[in-house]
């Protein structure tokens, strides 16, 4: 979920964040959050009260969440205590008000549709092919993408039957396939776009997603013929994928004269949100 979606969700409070440039991640002003959701006249109060009851509960939202700077009321910079978005909705489950009604309900729906997906597959694929369409992407931008997410799960299949875990590893290896076939590490990369949480496939052009598609079936159908064990052939067949896909772009981009892994965005071709919204009522 991204910065703004997640604040959507508390209408028009302010809710102070800070970006973790390190850990790619969100995160929120708890006091905010209690402001927000509550009729409270001193949210700080008020959390100080929840904070001391889900201790007592051994609730880890409080055990994991910590202090970070941020500009108050005053225009001083004071420590406060914040949470990212994982931490935030568990906080917003602890809170009993009216206001956080939505959010639960929200959240419910999110968890079922989840469970769905787990259950039957395709209905995630149908639910993303939606969600790219309300969003104004182009049908031929669609199949692509679709397309790339039958490749990545080829790929995280191929490495999970290798030995390697979700997670650390997949992080990793995706990174040497990345920075191989693009010359850039994918923090480096969603930095070149302007991205911070959002999806850097999602944000890819049509040559972009057809070279990084190309870079991991590679060291896929490389993967299944060496079988590789350990995370040093994993890597090794990894950056050998990469580098079909690296060909492919070298030889692209000398017929083109010009780069072809820029800053553009696919969603710089999107209509404006307005225009999507129009559509959607007419529907």
């Amino acid at each position: 979920m991204t910065m703004q979606e997640a604040l959507k969700l508390f209408g028009n409070s302010r809710i102070r964040t800070a970006w973790d440039d390190e850990k790619e991640e969100w995160f929120f002003s708890v006091v905010d959050i209690c402001g927000a959701l509550t009729e409270s006249k001193d949210p700080a109060a008020y959390w100080r009260k929840l904070k001391q009851r889900l201790k007592a509960e051994g609730n880890e939202t409080v055990t994991n969440c910590h202090g970070l700077k941020m500009r108050a009321s005053d225009g001083r910079l004071r420590l406060t205590d914040v949470v990212n978005t994982e931490q935030a909705f568990r906080l917003i489950q602890s809170i009993p008000s009216k206001k956080a009604e939505p959010f639960k309900q929200w959240m419910a729906m999110v968890a079922k549709e989840r469970i769905d997906a787990i259950q039957n597959p395709e209905l995630s694929i149908q639910q993303a092919v939606n969600d790219y369409r309300r969003l104004g992407y182009s049908e031929s931008w669609i199949n692509q993408r679709i397309k790339s997410i039958e490749i990545r799960k080829a790929l995280t299949d191929e490495w999970k039957r290798s030995g390697m875990s979700e997670g650390r590893d997949f992080a990793l290896l995706t990174d040497i396939i990345t920075k191989e076939w693009s010359s850039l590490t994918t923090k480096e990369y969603k930095r070149l776009k302007g991205l911070k949480k959002e999806s850097l496939r999602d944000n890819m052009t049509n040559v972009e997603i057809a070279l990084n598609s190309l870079a991991e079936a590679s060291a896929t159908e490389l993967s299944k013929q060496r079988s590789p064990k350990g995370f040093r052939e994993n890597s090794k067949t990894a950056k050998d994928g990469g580098s079909v896909a690296k060909a492919a772009r070298k030889k692209l981009e000398s017929q083109l004269g010009r780069k072809v892994v820029t800053s553009e965005k696919a969603s710089d071709y999107l209509p404006p949100a307005q225009d999507i919204e129009a559509i959607e009522e007419k529907e």
